[in-house]
């Protein structure tokens, strides 16, 4: 059940993931007002959500779900009436978000958070010309947000405790998984965890270790599969038998400690790109970016299913 003083969400800029926030709160039964100055936006965003809406189907709707309830303005102010909550998907530029935050605040009563699905900028930098600097957070997806449950919620200097609690509640009554990071950082949490795994896989494709696609293989039919049920720490618990991860931190400690220092830090160069991006082409063999995405989605549908008949949390 969504929360009951939510009923009409704002999708402020309706790109790649603005459409896909769209789709999944029309999915858990809100009204959702959207604006983008963007040519051909509105055109493009209801596009978007048809295309969404089968899988949302698949997955389930609320009552009451339907893409009649989507509303489309150019204009920021006409969209913004109203509305309760406000999503933001504009560029990740600080001093456009700045403005934007600024222009929003100015508009609507106090009382109505704005979260940014920033995946970079920090919610202090978002919220610093903001006259209510304590109803604005960030609230980063993971893509596509209609299909992964995922939200980091993150206050600035100036969040309040209240705002944190009410968009934690808002995100897990649609059926996300909200964490909530205690400290800002440059990339929040899940991407540093994915920039670590890219540094590696990054440099051992420059090393010559192994292929583009043998590093795809390795994380999707190896660990991923795992990551996919449990995080690193509950995998290296179960690793460790009876002992759990004091055995195995005990054990491996050391060796991993070691293979931490071993690590690459490769530098993002023009030869090091062209690599890269000779073996995804490699490895596509000629598949289409589309068909892809459908087999992608499938399987994650296949996750998300699977995950909430055997724990009733996802």
């Amino acid at each position: 059940m969504t929360s009951p003083s939510i009923q009409r969400v704002a999708i402020v800029a309706t790109g790649v993931i603005g459409a896909s926030w769209a789709a999944h709160f029309l999915a858990h039964g809100l009204d959702v007002v959207a604006t983008d100055p963007s040519p051909d936006a509105e055109a493009r965003l209801r596009a978007s959500v048809a295309r969404h809406w089968p899988t949302l189907e698949r997955l389930g709707l609320a009552p009451g779900a339907s893409m009649d309830r989507l509303c489309f303005h150019a204009e920021l102010d006409a969209a913004l009436h109203g509305v309760d909550f406000v999503q933001e998907n504009g560029p990740e530029r600080r001093d456009f978000k700045t403005d934007l935050f600024q222009r929003m605040d100015a508009l609507l009563p106090p009382e109505v958070i704005l979260a940014s699905s920033s995946s970079g900028l920090s919610t202090t930098d978002i919220q610093s010309a903001c006259r209510h600097p304590e109803r604005v957070v960030l609230g980063h997806p993971f893509n596509p947000p209609h299909l992964i449950p995922l939200v980091e919620v993150i206050g600035g200097a100036h969040t309040s405790a209240r705002t944190i609690e009410r968009t934690m509640q808002f995100y897990a009554s649609v059926g996300k998984r909200p964490i909530h990071g205690r400290k800002e950082i440059k990339g929040h949490i899940a991407n540093r965890l994915q920039a670590a795994l890219w540094r590696e896989a990054f440099h051992l494709v420059e090393q010559g270790v192994a292929t583009v696609e043998d590093i795809d293989t390795a994380i999707a039919f190896g660990p991923g599969l795992r990551w996919g049920v449990f995080g690193p720490f509950m995998n290296l618990h179960f690793s460790g038998g009876a002992g759990g991860i004091a055995h195995v931190l005990d054990h491996l400690g050391g060796p991993i400690e070691a293979w931490w220092q071993d690590l690459g830090t490769p530098a993002m160069t023009a030869e090091l790109k062209a690599l890269v991006v000779q073996g995804v082409a490699d490895a596509l063999e000629g598949q289409s970016l589309a068909a892809l995405e459908a087999r992608r989605d499938e399987l994650l549908i296949g996750l998300i299913q699977a995950r909430a008949a055997a724990d009733p949390r996802s």
